[in-house]
């Protein structure tokens, strides 16, 4: 894929800009959010799964100056795009892109891992874009493959951070075994129940995962709220408490 095929969109308030397929999957705010969960700091090494096009990772580096960062992706045409966009926005080298398969355990373990499985299971009409259609459906039960690979390549009092539909959450956390950790609900806006949440794993801390109050997104008038769009434009961390 070319970037010929893509469009170039900005992300952090235009801190990043990203090449992505016209047609197919594109990242958007889940990307964002997720990136800001991951409690990195400089010097960490941080591993992304299923990255796409790099913006999460990117995302990540940009907030996080010093992080190391691989994503690994099964497409070898977003890879290129990501090795591209790393490099259009001044981070090739810390933060770089491999063709892998996100439920591959295999490697170092790294401080924090992160991703954003397919969001529907495989059964229905598939999309006609084979890259949308394997980014947001799974194959064989994604979320707790790469919940579990996620897991090993996490070092002891690392961190495994995911955003998924609120509804499957409950797959996660069977998927994580005794690790324990924090369910962080995003609510599109106050009056309405969350489509989204980000589970964040501690490898090593054993006990049940313990939901916190969340972020709301928007204000009723789909403004985003202040809280938001601090993440979202100004690429400030989200602290899930």
């Amino acid at each position: 894929m070319s970037e010929e095929d893509c469009t170039l969109d900005g992300f952090l308030g235009g801190r990043l800009l990203i090449a992505q397929p016209r047609k197919g999957f594109r990242a958007g705010h889940d990307s964002v959010l997720l990136a800001a969960a991951v409690p990195a700091q400089a010097g960490s090494h941080v591993l992304e799964l299923g990255a796409g096009v790099g913006v999460a990772s990117l995302c990540l580096g940009a907030r996080v100056p010093g992080v190391e960062i691989l994503g690994v992706e099964i497409d070898a045409g977003l890879v290129r795009l990501a090795e591209a966009n790393a490099a259009r926005n001044a981070m090739a080298g810390r933060v770089r892109f491999e063709v892998r398969d996100a439920a591959d355990a295999s490697g170092e373990a790294v401080d924090h891992v992160f991703f954003n499985p397919p969001f529907h299971p495989g059964t229905g009409e598939p999309s006609p874009h084979a890259a949308r259609d394997r980014a947001m459906r799974e194959g064989g039960d994604a979320i707790a493959e790469w919940t579990r690979a996620a897991l090993a390549l996490t070092r002891q009092g690392g961190t495994v951070t995911a955003i998924l539909r609120a509804d499957r959450v409950p797959d996660l956390l069977a998927a994580s075994g005794v690790h324990s950790g924090v369910v962080f609900p995003l609510f599109p806006r106050a009056s309405e129940a969350p489509k989204r949440a980000i589970v964040q794993l501690t490898k090593g801390s054993i006990g049940p995962a313990r939901t916190a109050m969340g972020l709301i997104l928007h204000e009723t008038d789909g403004a985003n709220t202040q809280a938001a769009e601090a993440i979202l434009r100004h690429g400030a961390a989200l602290v899930l408490l």
